[in-house]
C-alpha cells in the first residue's frame, strides 16, 4: 500500500461531517495524484476520422417533429430523454429513453440519458398556421458529449466516463446521425428561458419525463407568471405526442416487422427448450430465459416482462413471477415480445401443449379462443370498423361458446348487453391495444382518437382474446378447470384498408402448433 493511497483513505474517513449522499464513494480507491492524471491522459491513439452515417430513421423523425410543431406554433416544446432510474443504492436500471424523445429523434440506444430535445418556435409561425408547410420550429438536441481523455470524467465518472460506460458520441457525431443541430447540455437552462413571458414565448414540457428538466421549466414559468395552466398545457402536449404515434410511418412498420420476426424465432427457441423445462423445478424460468436470450441476441431485449405461465398460472393475467413447474399434459401460455434496437416491440401470445399434443378439453377451449380471434380479424378487415368493434366481435363468439357449455346465467345475447357481461368473468381484459415503441402504445390518446376511432392505414394493434378457467372456479365444468388460453397476434392496417397479420408465420391453429412442435423436436 502506497503512502498516497494511505493518505487518500485517511482523508475519506477522518471527516465525521461527510454528507450521507457522499458516503457511497467510501469504497472507492480511485487514484488522484497529479502524476497519475498526467500519465492516464497520454499515450492514446487518435480516434478514427469521419462521421457516422445518417440514421434511416432521421428523415421520418423530422416529419414527426414537423407534425407536432404545427400543433403548437409559437411555443417552445421540451422533450427530455429522461434520467437514469435507481435500481438499488448506486446501481441503475438499464437506460431506455422516453418514448416521445426516441420517436422524435430516431435515437434508441442507451447513450442519451439526460439529453433533451427542444423545439424552438420560429419567428412568424403563429397560431392558425397548422396547415402550412413552412417550418414552425427549429429543433435542437441538447446532449452531454464524451469528454476528452485528459479530463477527470474520462476515468473517474462511473455514469458518463469512457472507461466506465464506453465511448459516447461527440456533438458532431450525434448531429450527423440525427440530422439535428446538437448543443451541449450545459446551455439548456438559458435555451429554455429565452424570450419566455412578456407576451412572447410560452413553454411546454413532457410531464413525468425528467424531474430536473421539469423543475427548470417550472422555474422559468414562475418567473414569467405562467404557472397557472402549466399542468393542462403539458398534458395536452403529452396527448398530442401519444396520438402522433397512432399511425405508423414506413420506417416504423419495417421495425415492427423486424420485432415480430425476431419474436417468432424466440418462440421456436422456447419449444426447443420445453423438454429441459419439464425436468427443472422452475421450468417457467427455463422458458423465460430461452426467449429472453434470443431477445438480447437479436434486439435490445424484451419489450416487457415475459409471461411464462404453465398450467393454472395461465389464469393469472400478468403472471411474471415465472417460478413454477412445467408439467407434462398441461398447457403453457407465453406472452412475449422482442424489442429491437429502435425500441419497437412485438407483443405475441401463444398457448402451447407441453407434450406437443392438445387434450380434448384443451382443444375445446383453444378452438373457442381461436374462433373469437378469427371473428375479430374479420371485423377489423371491414371498411369503417371502429377500434372498439374489434373487441365486440370477439366477445360475440366468447359469449356464444360459454352459453353452449351451459356456463352463463342468461343467454349470450343478454350477456352481451351492458347490463349483463356475465361472459367477462372468464375474460376481463380487452381484445386489442395499439402497439409500437410501447407495448401499450398511444396510451395517452383521447378516447375518441383510440377506442371510438375508425381503423386507419398505418395503425398497428393486437388481437388477443382469451379464456381463463381457474382451478378453483366452481362455475366452470370440472374438465376445463385449470385451463387458460390466450392467442395474440400483431395486426397492421394496410394503405387499402385491408389488414395484415404480421405474426401469421407463428403457428396459431391446433394442427399447425402440433406440427410445429414435432418439427422443432425432430431437429
Amino acid at each position: 500500500m502506497t503512502d498516497q493511497h494511505t493518505a487518500e483513505t485517511a482523508a475519506s474517513t477522518d471527516s465525521e461531517d461527510q454528507p450521507l449522499e457522499e458516503r457511497g464513494s467510501n469504497r472507492s480507491q480511485r487514484p488522484s495524484s497529479p502524476a497519475f492524471r498526467a500519465f492516464i491522459a497520454e499515450g492514446w491513439a487518435e480516434r478514427p476520422g469521419g462521421l457516422p452515417e445518417r440514421s434511416a430513421a432521421a428523415d421520418f423523425a423530422a416529419e414527426r417533429r414537423a407534425a407536432i410543431g404545427r400543433l403548437f406554433p409559437g411555443e417552445r416544446l421540451v422533450i427530455p430523454a429522461g434520467e437514469f432510474k435507481t435500481r438499488s443504492n448506486d446501481t441503475d436500471y438499464r437506460f431506455r429513453p422516453h418514448t416521445a424523445f426516441a420517436h422524435l429523434t430516431g435515437l434508441g440506444k442507451d447513450e442519451e440519458p439526460d439529453a433533451v430535445l427542444v423545439l424552438h418556435p420560429v419567428d412568424g409561425a403563429e397560431a392558425g398556421s397548422a396547415d402550412s408547410e413552412a417550418p414552425t420550429h427549429d429543433a435542437v438536441l441538447y446532449f452531454r458529449p464524451r469528454a476528452g481523455k485528459n479530463t477527470e470524467e474520462f476515468y473517474a465518472n462511473a455514469r458518463y466516463g469512457e472507461l466506465w460506460v464506453g465511448e459516447r458520441p461527440s456533438l458532431a457525431e450525434v448531429s450527423a446521425v440525427t440530422g439535428l443541430r446538437a448543443e451541449h447540455i450545459e446551455t439548456l437552462p438559458d435555451a429554455i428561458a429565452k424570450d419566455v413571458g412578456a407576451g412572447h414565448v410560452s413553454v411546454r414540457v413532457v410531464p413525468q419525463s425528467d424531474a430536473s428538466v421539469e423543475a427548470q421549466v417550472a422555474e422559468v414559468r414562475q418567473q414569467a407568471g405562467m404557472s397557472e395552466t402549466a399542468a393542462e398545457a403539458d398534458a395536452e402536449l403529452a396527448t398530442s405526442l401519444s396520438e402522433l404515434r397512432l399511425r405508423k410511418d414506413p420506417f416504423e412498420i419495417e421495425q415492427m416487422r423486424a420485432a415480430v420476426n425476431a419474436t417468432g424465432r424466440g418462440f421456436a427457441e422456447i419449444i426447443r427448450n420445453l423438454p429441459r423445462a419439464v425436468t427443472h423445478p422452475r421450468g417457467e424460468r427455463v422458458v423465460e430465459g430461452a426467449f429472453e436470450a434470443r431477445a438480447r441476441e437479436e434486439g435490445n431485449g424484451v419489450g416487457y416482462d415475459t409471461i411464462a405461465a404453465s398450467g393454472n398460472h395461465a389464469n393469472t393475467l400478468h403472471w411474471i413471477r415465472n417460478d413454477g413447474q412445467v408439467r407434462p399434459g398441461e398447457l403453457i401460455l407465453v406472452d412475449a415480445g422482442v424489442e429491437v434496437d429502435s425500441l419497437y416491440t412485438a407483443d405475441i401470445t401463444r398457448t402451447i401443449p407441453v407434450d406437443g399434443r392438445f387434450t380434448e378439453p384443451q382443444r375445446k377451449v383453444y378452438q373457442a379462443v381461436l374462433d373469437a380471434a378469427d371473428a375479430a380479424f374479420e371485423r377489423a378487415g371491414q371498411p369503417g370498423t371502429r377500434f372498439r368493434e374489434v373487441h365486440a366481435a370477439a366477445m360475440e363468439v366468447i359469449a356464444a361458446r360459454l352459453e353452449e357449455w351451459g356456463m352463463l346465467p342468461a343467454s349470450a345475447a343478454e350477456s352481451l348487453t351492458p347490463e349483463g357481461q356475465f361472459h367477462r368473468r372468464w375474460m376481463v381484459h380487452g381484445t386489442s391495444h395499439h402497439l409500437g415503441m410501447d407495448v401499450h402504445d398511444c396510451a395517452q390518446a383521447r378516447r375518441e382518437m383510440y377506442l371510438e376511432a375508425p381503423l386507419e392505414p398505418g395503425m398497428v394493434f393486437t388481437i388477443e382474446p382469451g379464456l381463463y378457467f381457474r382451478a378453483d372456479d366452481l362455475k366452470v365444468p370440472e374438465e376445463l378447470r385449470g385451463i387458460g388460453v390466450r392467442i395474440e397476434d400483431d395486426v397492421l392496417v394496410r394503405e387499402d384498408g385491408s389488414i395484415e397479420n404480421l405474426s401469421a408465420h407463428i403457428p396459431r391453429r391446433v394442427e399447425d402448433i402440433e406440427a410445429w412442435i414435432a418439427d422443432l423436436r425432430a431437429e
